[in-house]
């Protein structure tokens, strides 16, 4: 299963990381021969002041070409060509992304446009379609989760022909990443939490899942060591900005590692959850992650055992026999999601049938598992997951994580 005679690794962004990153921005331009940047935002970010806290960090030495917020919750095609004649209209020469997964896919996709000279951004998607380095990009990550700042891929939505397309390619990573603890002050203990717990599970299923190996591993366990030494504080104490920025960096190292490693079934199920009841990416992959923990032991015991140093400290590996350690895990994943559940006002949701949207509906319906294990079959992380999965085990894990109950292991149908 792990084969670390051979592995390939990339990492080519230059990180910047501080309580006062921004002001490095000018600096970062020059380098990259840009002085003109396009700013790309939503609306959130905006109305945040983040982006202002931008601007007073750059605009005395740095001509702002214009600053865009209309980028919706998915990234889409339209607002892509849109945002790349905006580019070309105002003379820009570099792009600055201010948000989370869905600015940096957008920002992406404006990017392949505004380089290649093109007008039909779709001729770009799969791998290996880009071929040349793209225009200067900077990531500036308002969320601590995704790890977009530091990954190869975008999605972009084309909604008049209701799919989703990939692009991929080493050319779409940004030049540089700025970490800052002022951009991620603002983002509610809720989102806090969902966040980085994408970033927890990033983090994991590098290190557990086929493709790990000794460099993305040591990312990833460092990620995870620093979110769950941080992560609670700054649900309760939201101005925390050593624990922000802890929390920043341990996202983009876990980027860094499962962009090199990839995931797994937690993902698998997540975004199929995610693509049928449009529930957030971050509850999903909290949800999921002791389930898959639990559905994987028997292949990967040892890997899940060595994650309770970074996981629960020293004192606990130490004091936790041996065979007991990948179990210990699990109890702690699933005590993680009960202290966020209780420290968020039970807004963090432990289980699917908890997930509720503003109006207090239930978001994922029990009879719509039927679908979503289906549609999990065709979800490119499966191939990457250490225990083969099929639809029976799917909606078996669904249901277990429907009902918040643990998974009965006697049923798996071990490979």
């Amino acid at each position: 299963m792990y084969s670390p005679g051979y592995y390939e690794f990339c990492c080519r962004v230059k990180i910047v990381a501080g309580h006062q990153a921004l002001e490095k921005i000018p600096g970062l331009l020059n380098d990259l021969n840009a002085n003109k940047p396009l700013i790309l935002a939503d609306k959130g970010v905006t109305g945040a002041g983040l982006v202002k806290i931008l601007s007073a960090a750059i605009e005395n030495q740095i001509e702002i070409g214009s600053i865009e917020d209309d980028i919706p919750q998915d990234s889409d095609l339209k607002v892509v060509n849109h945002l790349a004649n905006v580019y070309r209209d105002k003379g820009c020469d570099a792009i600055i992304a201010v948000g989370g997964g869905s600015v940096m896919d957008t920002a992406k996709g404006v990017n392949i446009v505004v380089s290649e000279n093109a007008d039909d951004l779709m001729k770009f998607s799969g791998a290996g379609t880009l071929k040349h380095q793209l225009k200067p990009l900077i990531a500036i990550p308002t969320t601590s989760g995704t790890g977009s700042e530091v990954t190869v891929a975008a999605v972009i939505a084309d909604h008049q022909k209701n799919k989703k397309m990939l692009f991929t390619s080493y050319f779409l990573l940004p030049n540089a990443a700025v970490l800052d603890s002022r951009m991620t002050l603002t983002l509610p203990p809720f989102f806090t939490a969902m966040t980085a717990m994408d970033a927890m599970t990033h983090a994991i299923e590098a290190y557990t899942c086929l493709a790990k190996n000794p460099i993305s591993d040591a990312h990833a366990i460092r990620a995870i060591a620093m979110i769950s030494q941080n992560l609670l504080n700054v649900v309760k104490n939201p101005g925390d900005k050593n624990g922000r920025l802890a929390l920043a960096n341990a996202a983009t190292l876990a980027g860094v590692a499962f962009s090199n490693s990839m995931v797994g079934m937690v993902h698998t199920l997540g975004h199929s959850v995610g693509a049928i009841c449009h529930v957030p990416h971050g509850t999903c992959m909290s949800i999921f992650l002791p389930y898959a923990l639990e559905y994987n032991f028997h292949k990967i015991e040892s890997f899940i055992a060595e994650i309770l140093f970074p996981l629960g400290g020293e004192d606990m590996y130490r004091s936790t026999p041996k065979n007991q350690r990948a179990e210990k895990v699990i109890e702690l994943a699933r005590k993680l999601n009960q202290d966020l559940f209780d420290a968020t006002n039970g807004r963090h949701s432990r289980f699917l049938k908890e997930i509720k949207d503003r109006e207090g509906r239930q978001m994922v319906p029990k009879d719509k598992l039927t679908e979503i294990a289906a549609t999990a079959l065709g979800d490119g992380s499966i191939f990457y997951n250490p225990e083969e999965l099929d639809y029976d085990d799917c909606l078996m894990v669904l249901n277990a994580a429907w009902e918040g109950v643990p998974l009965d292991r006697s049923r798996i149908k071990k490979g």
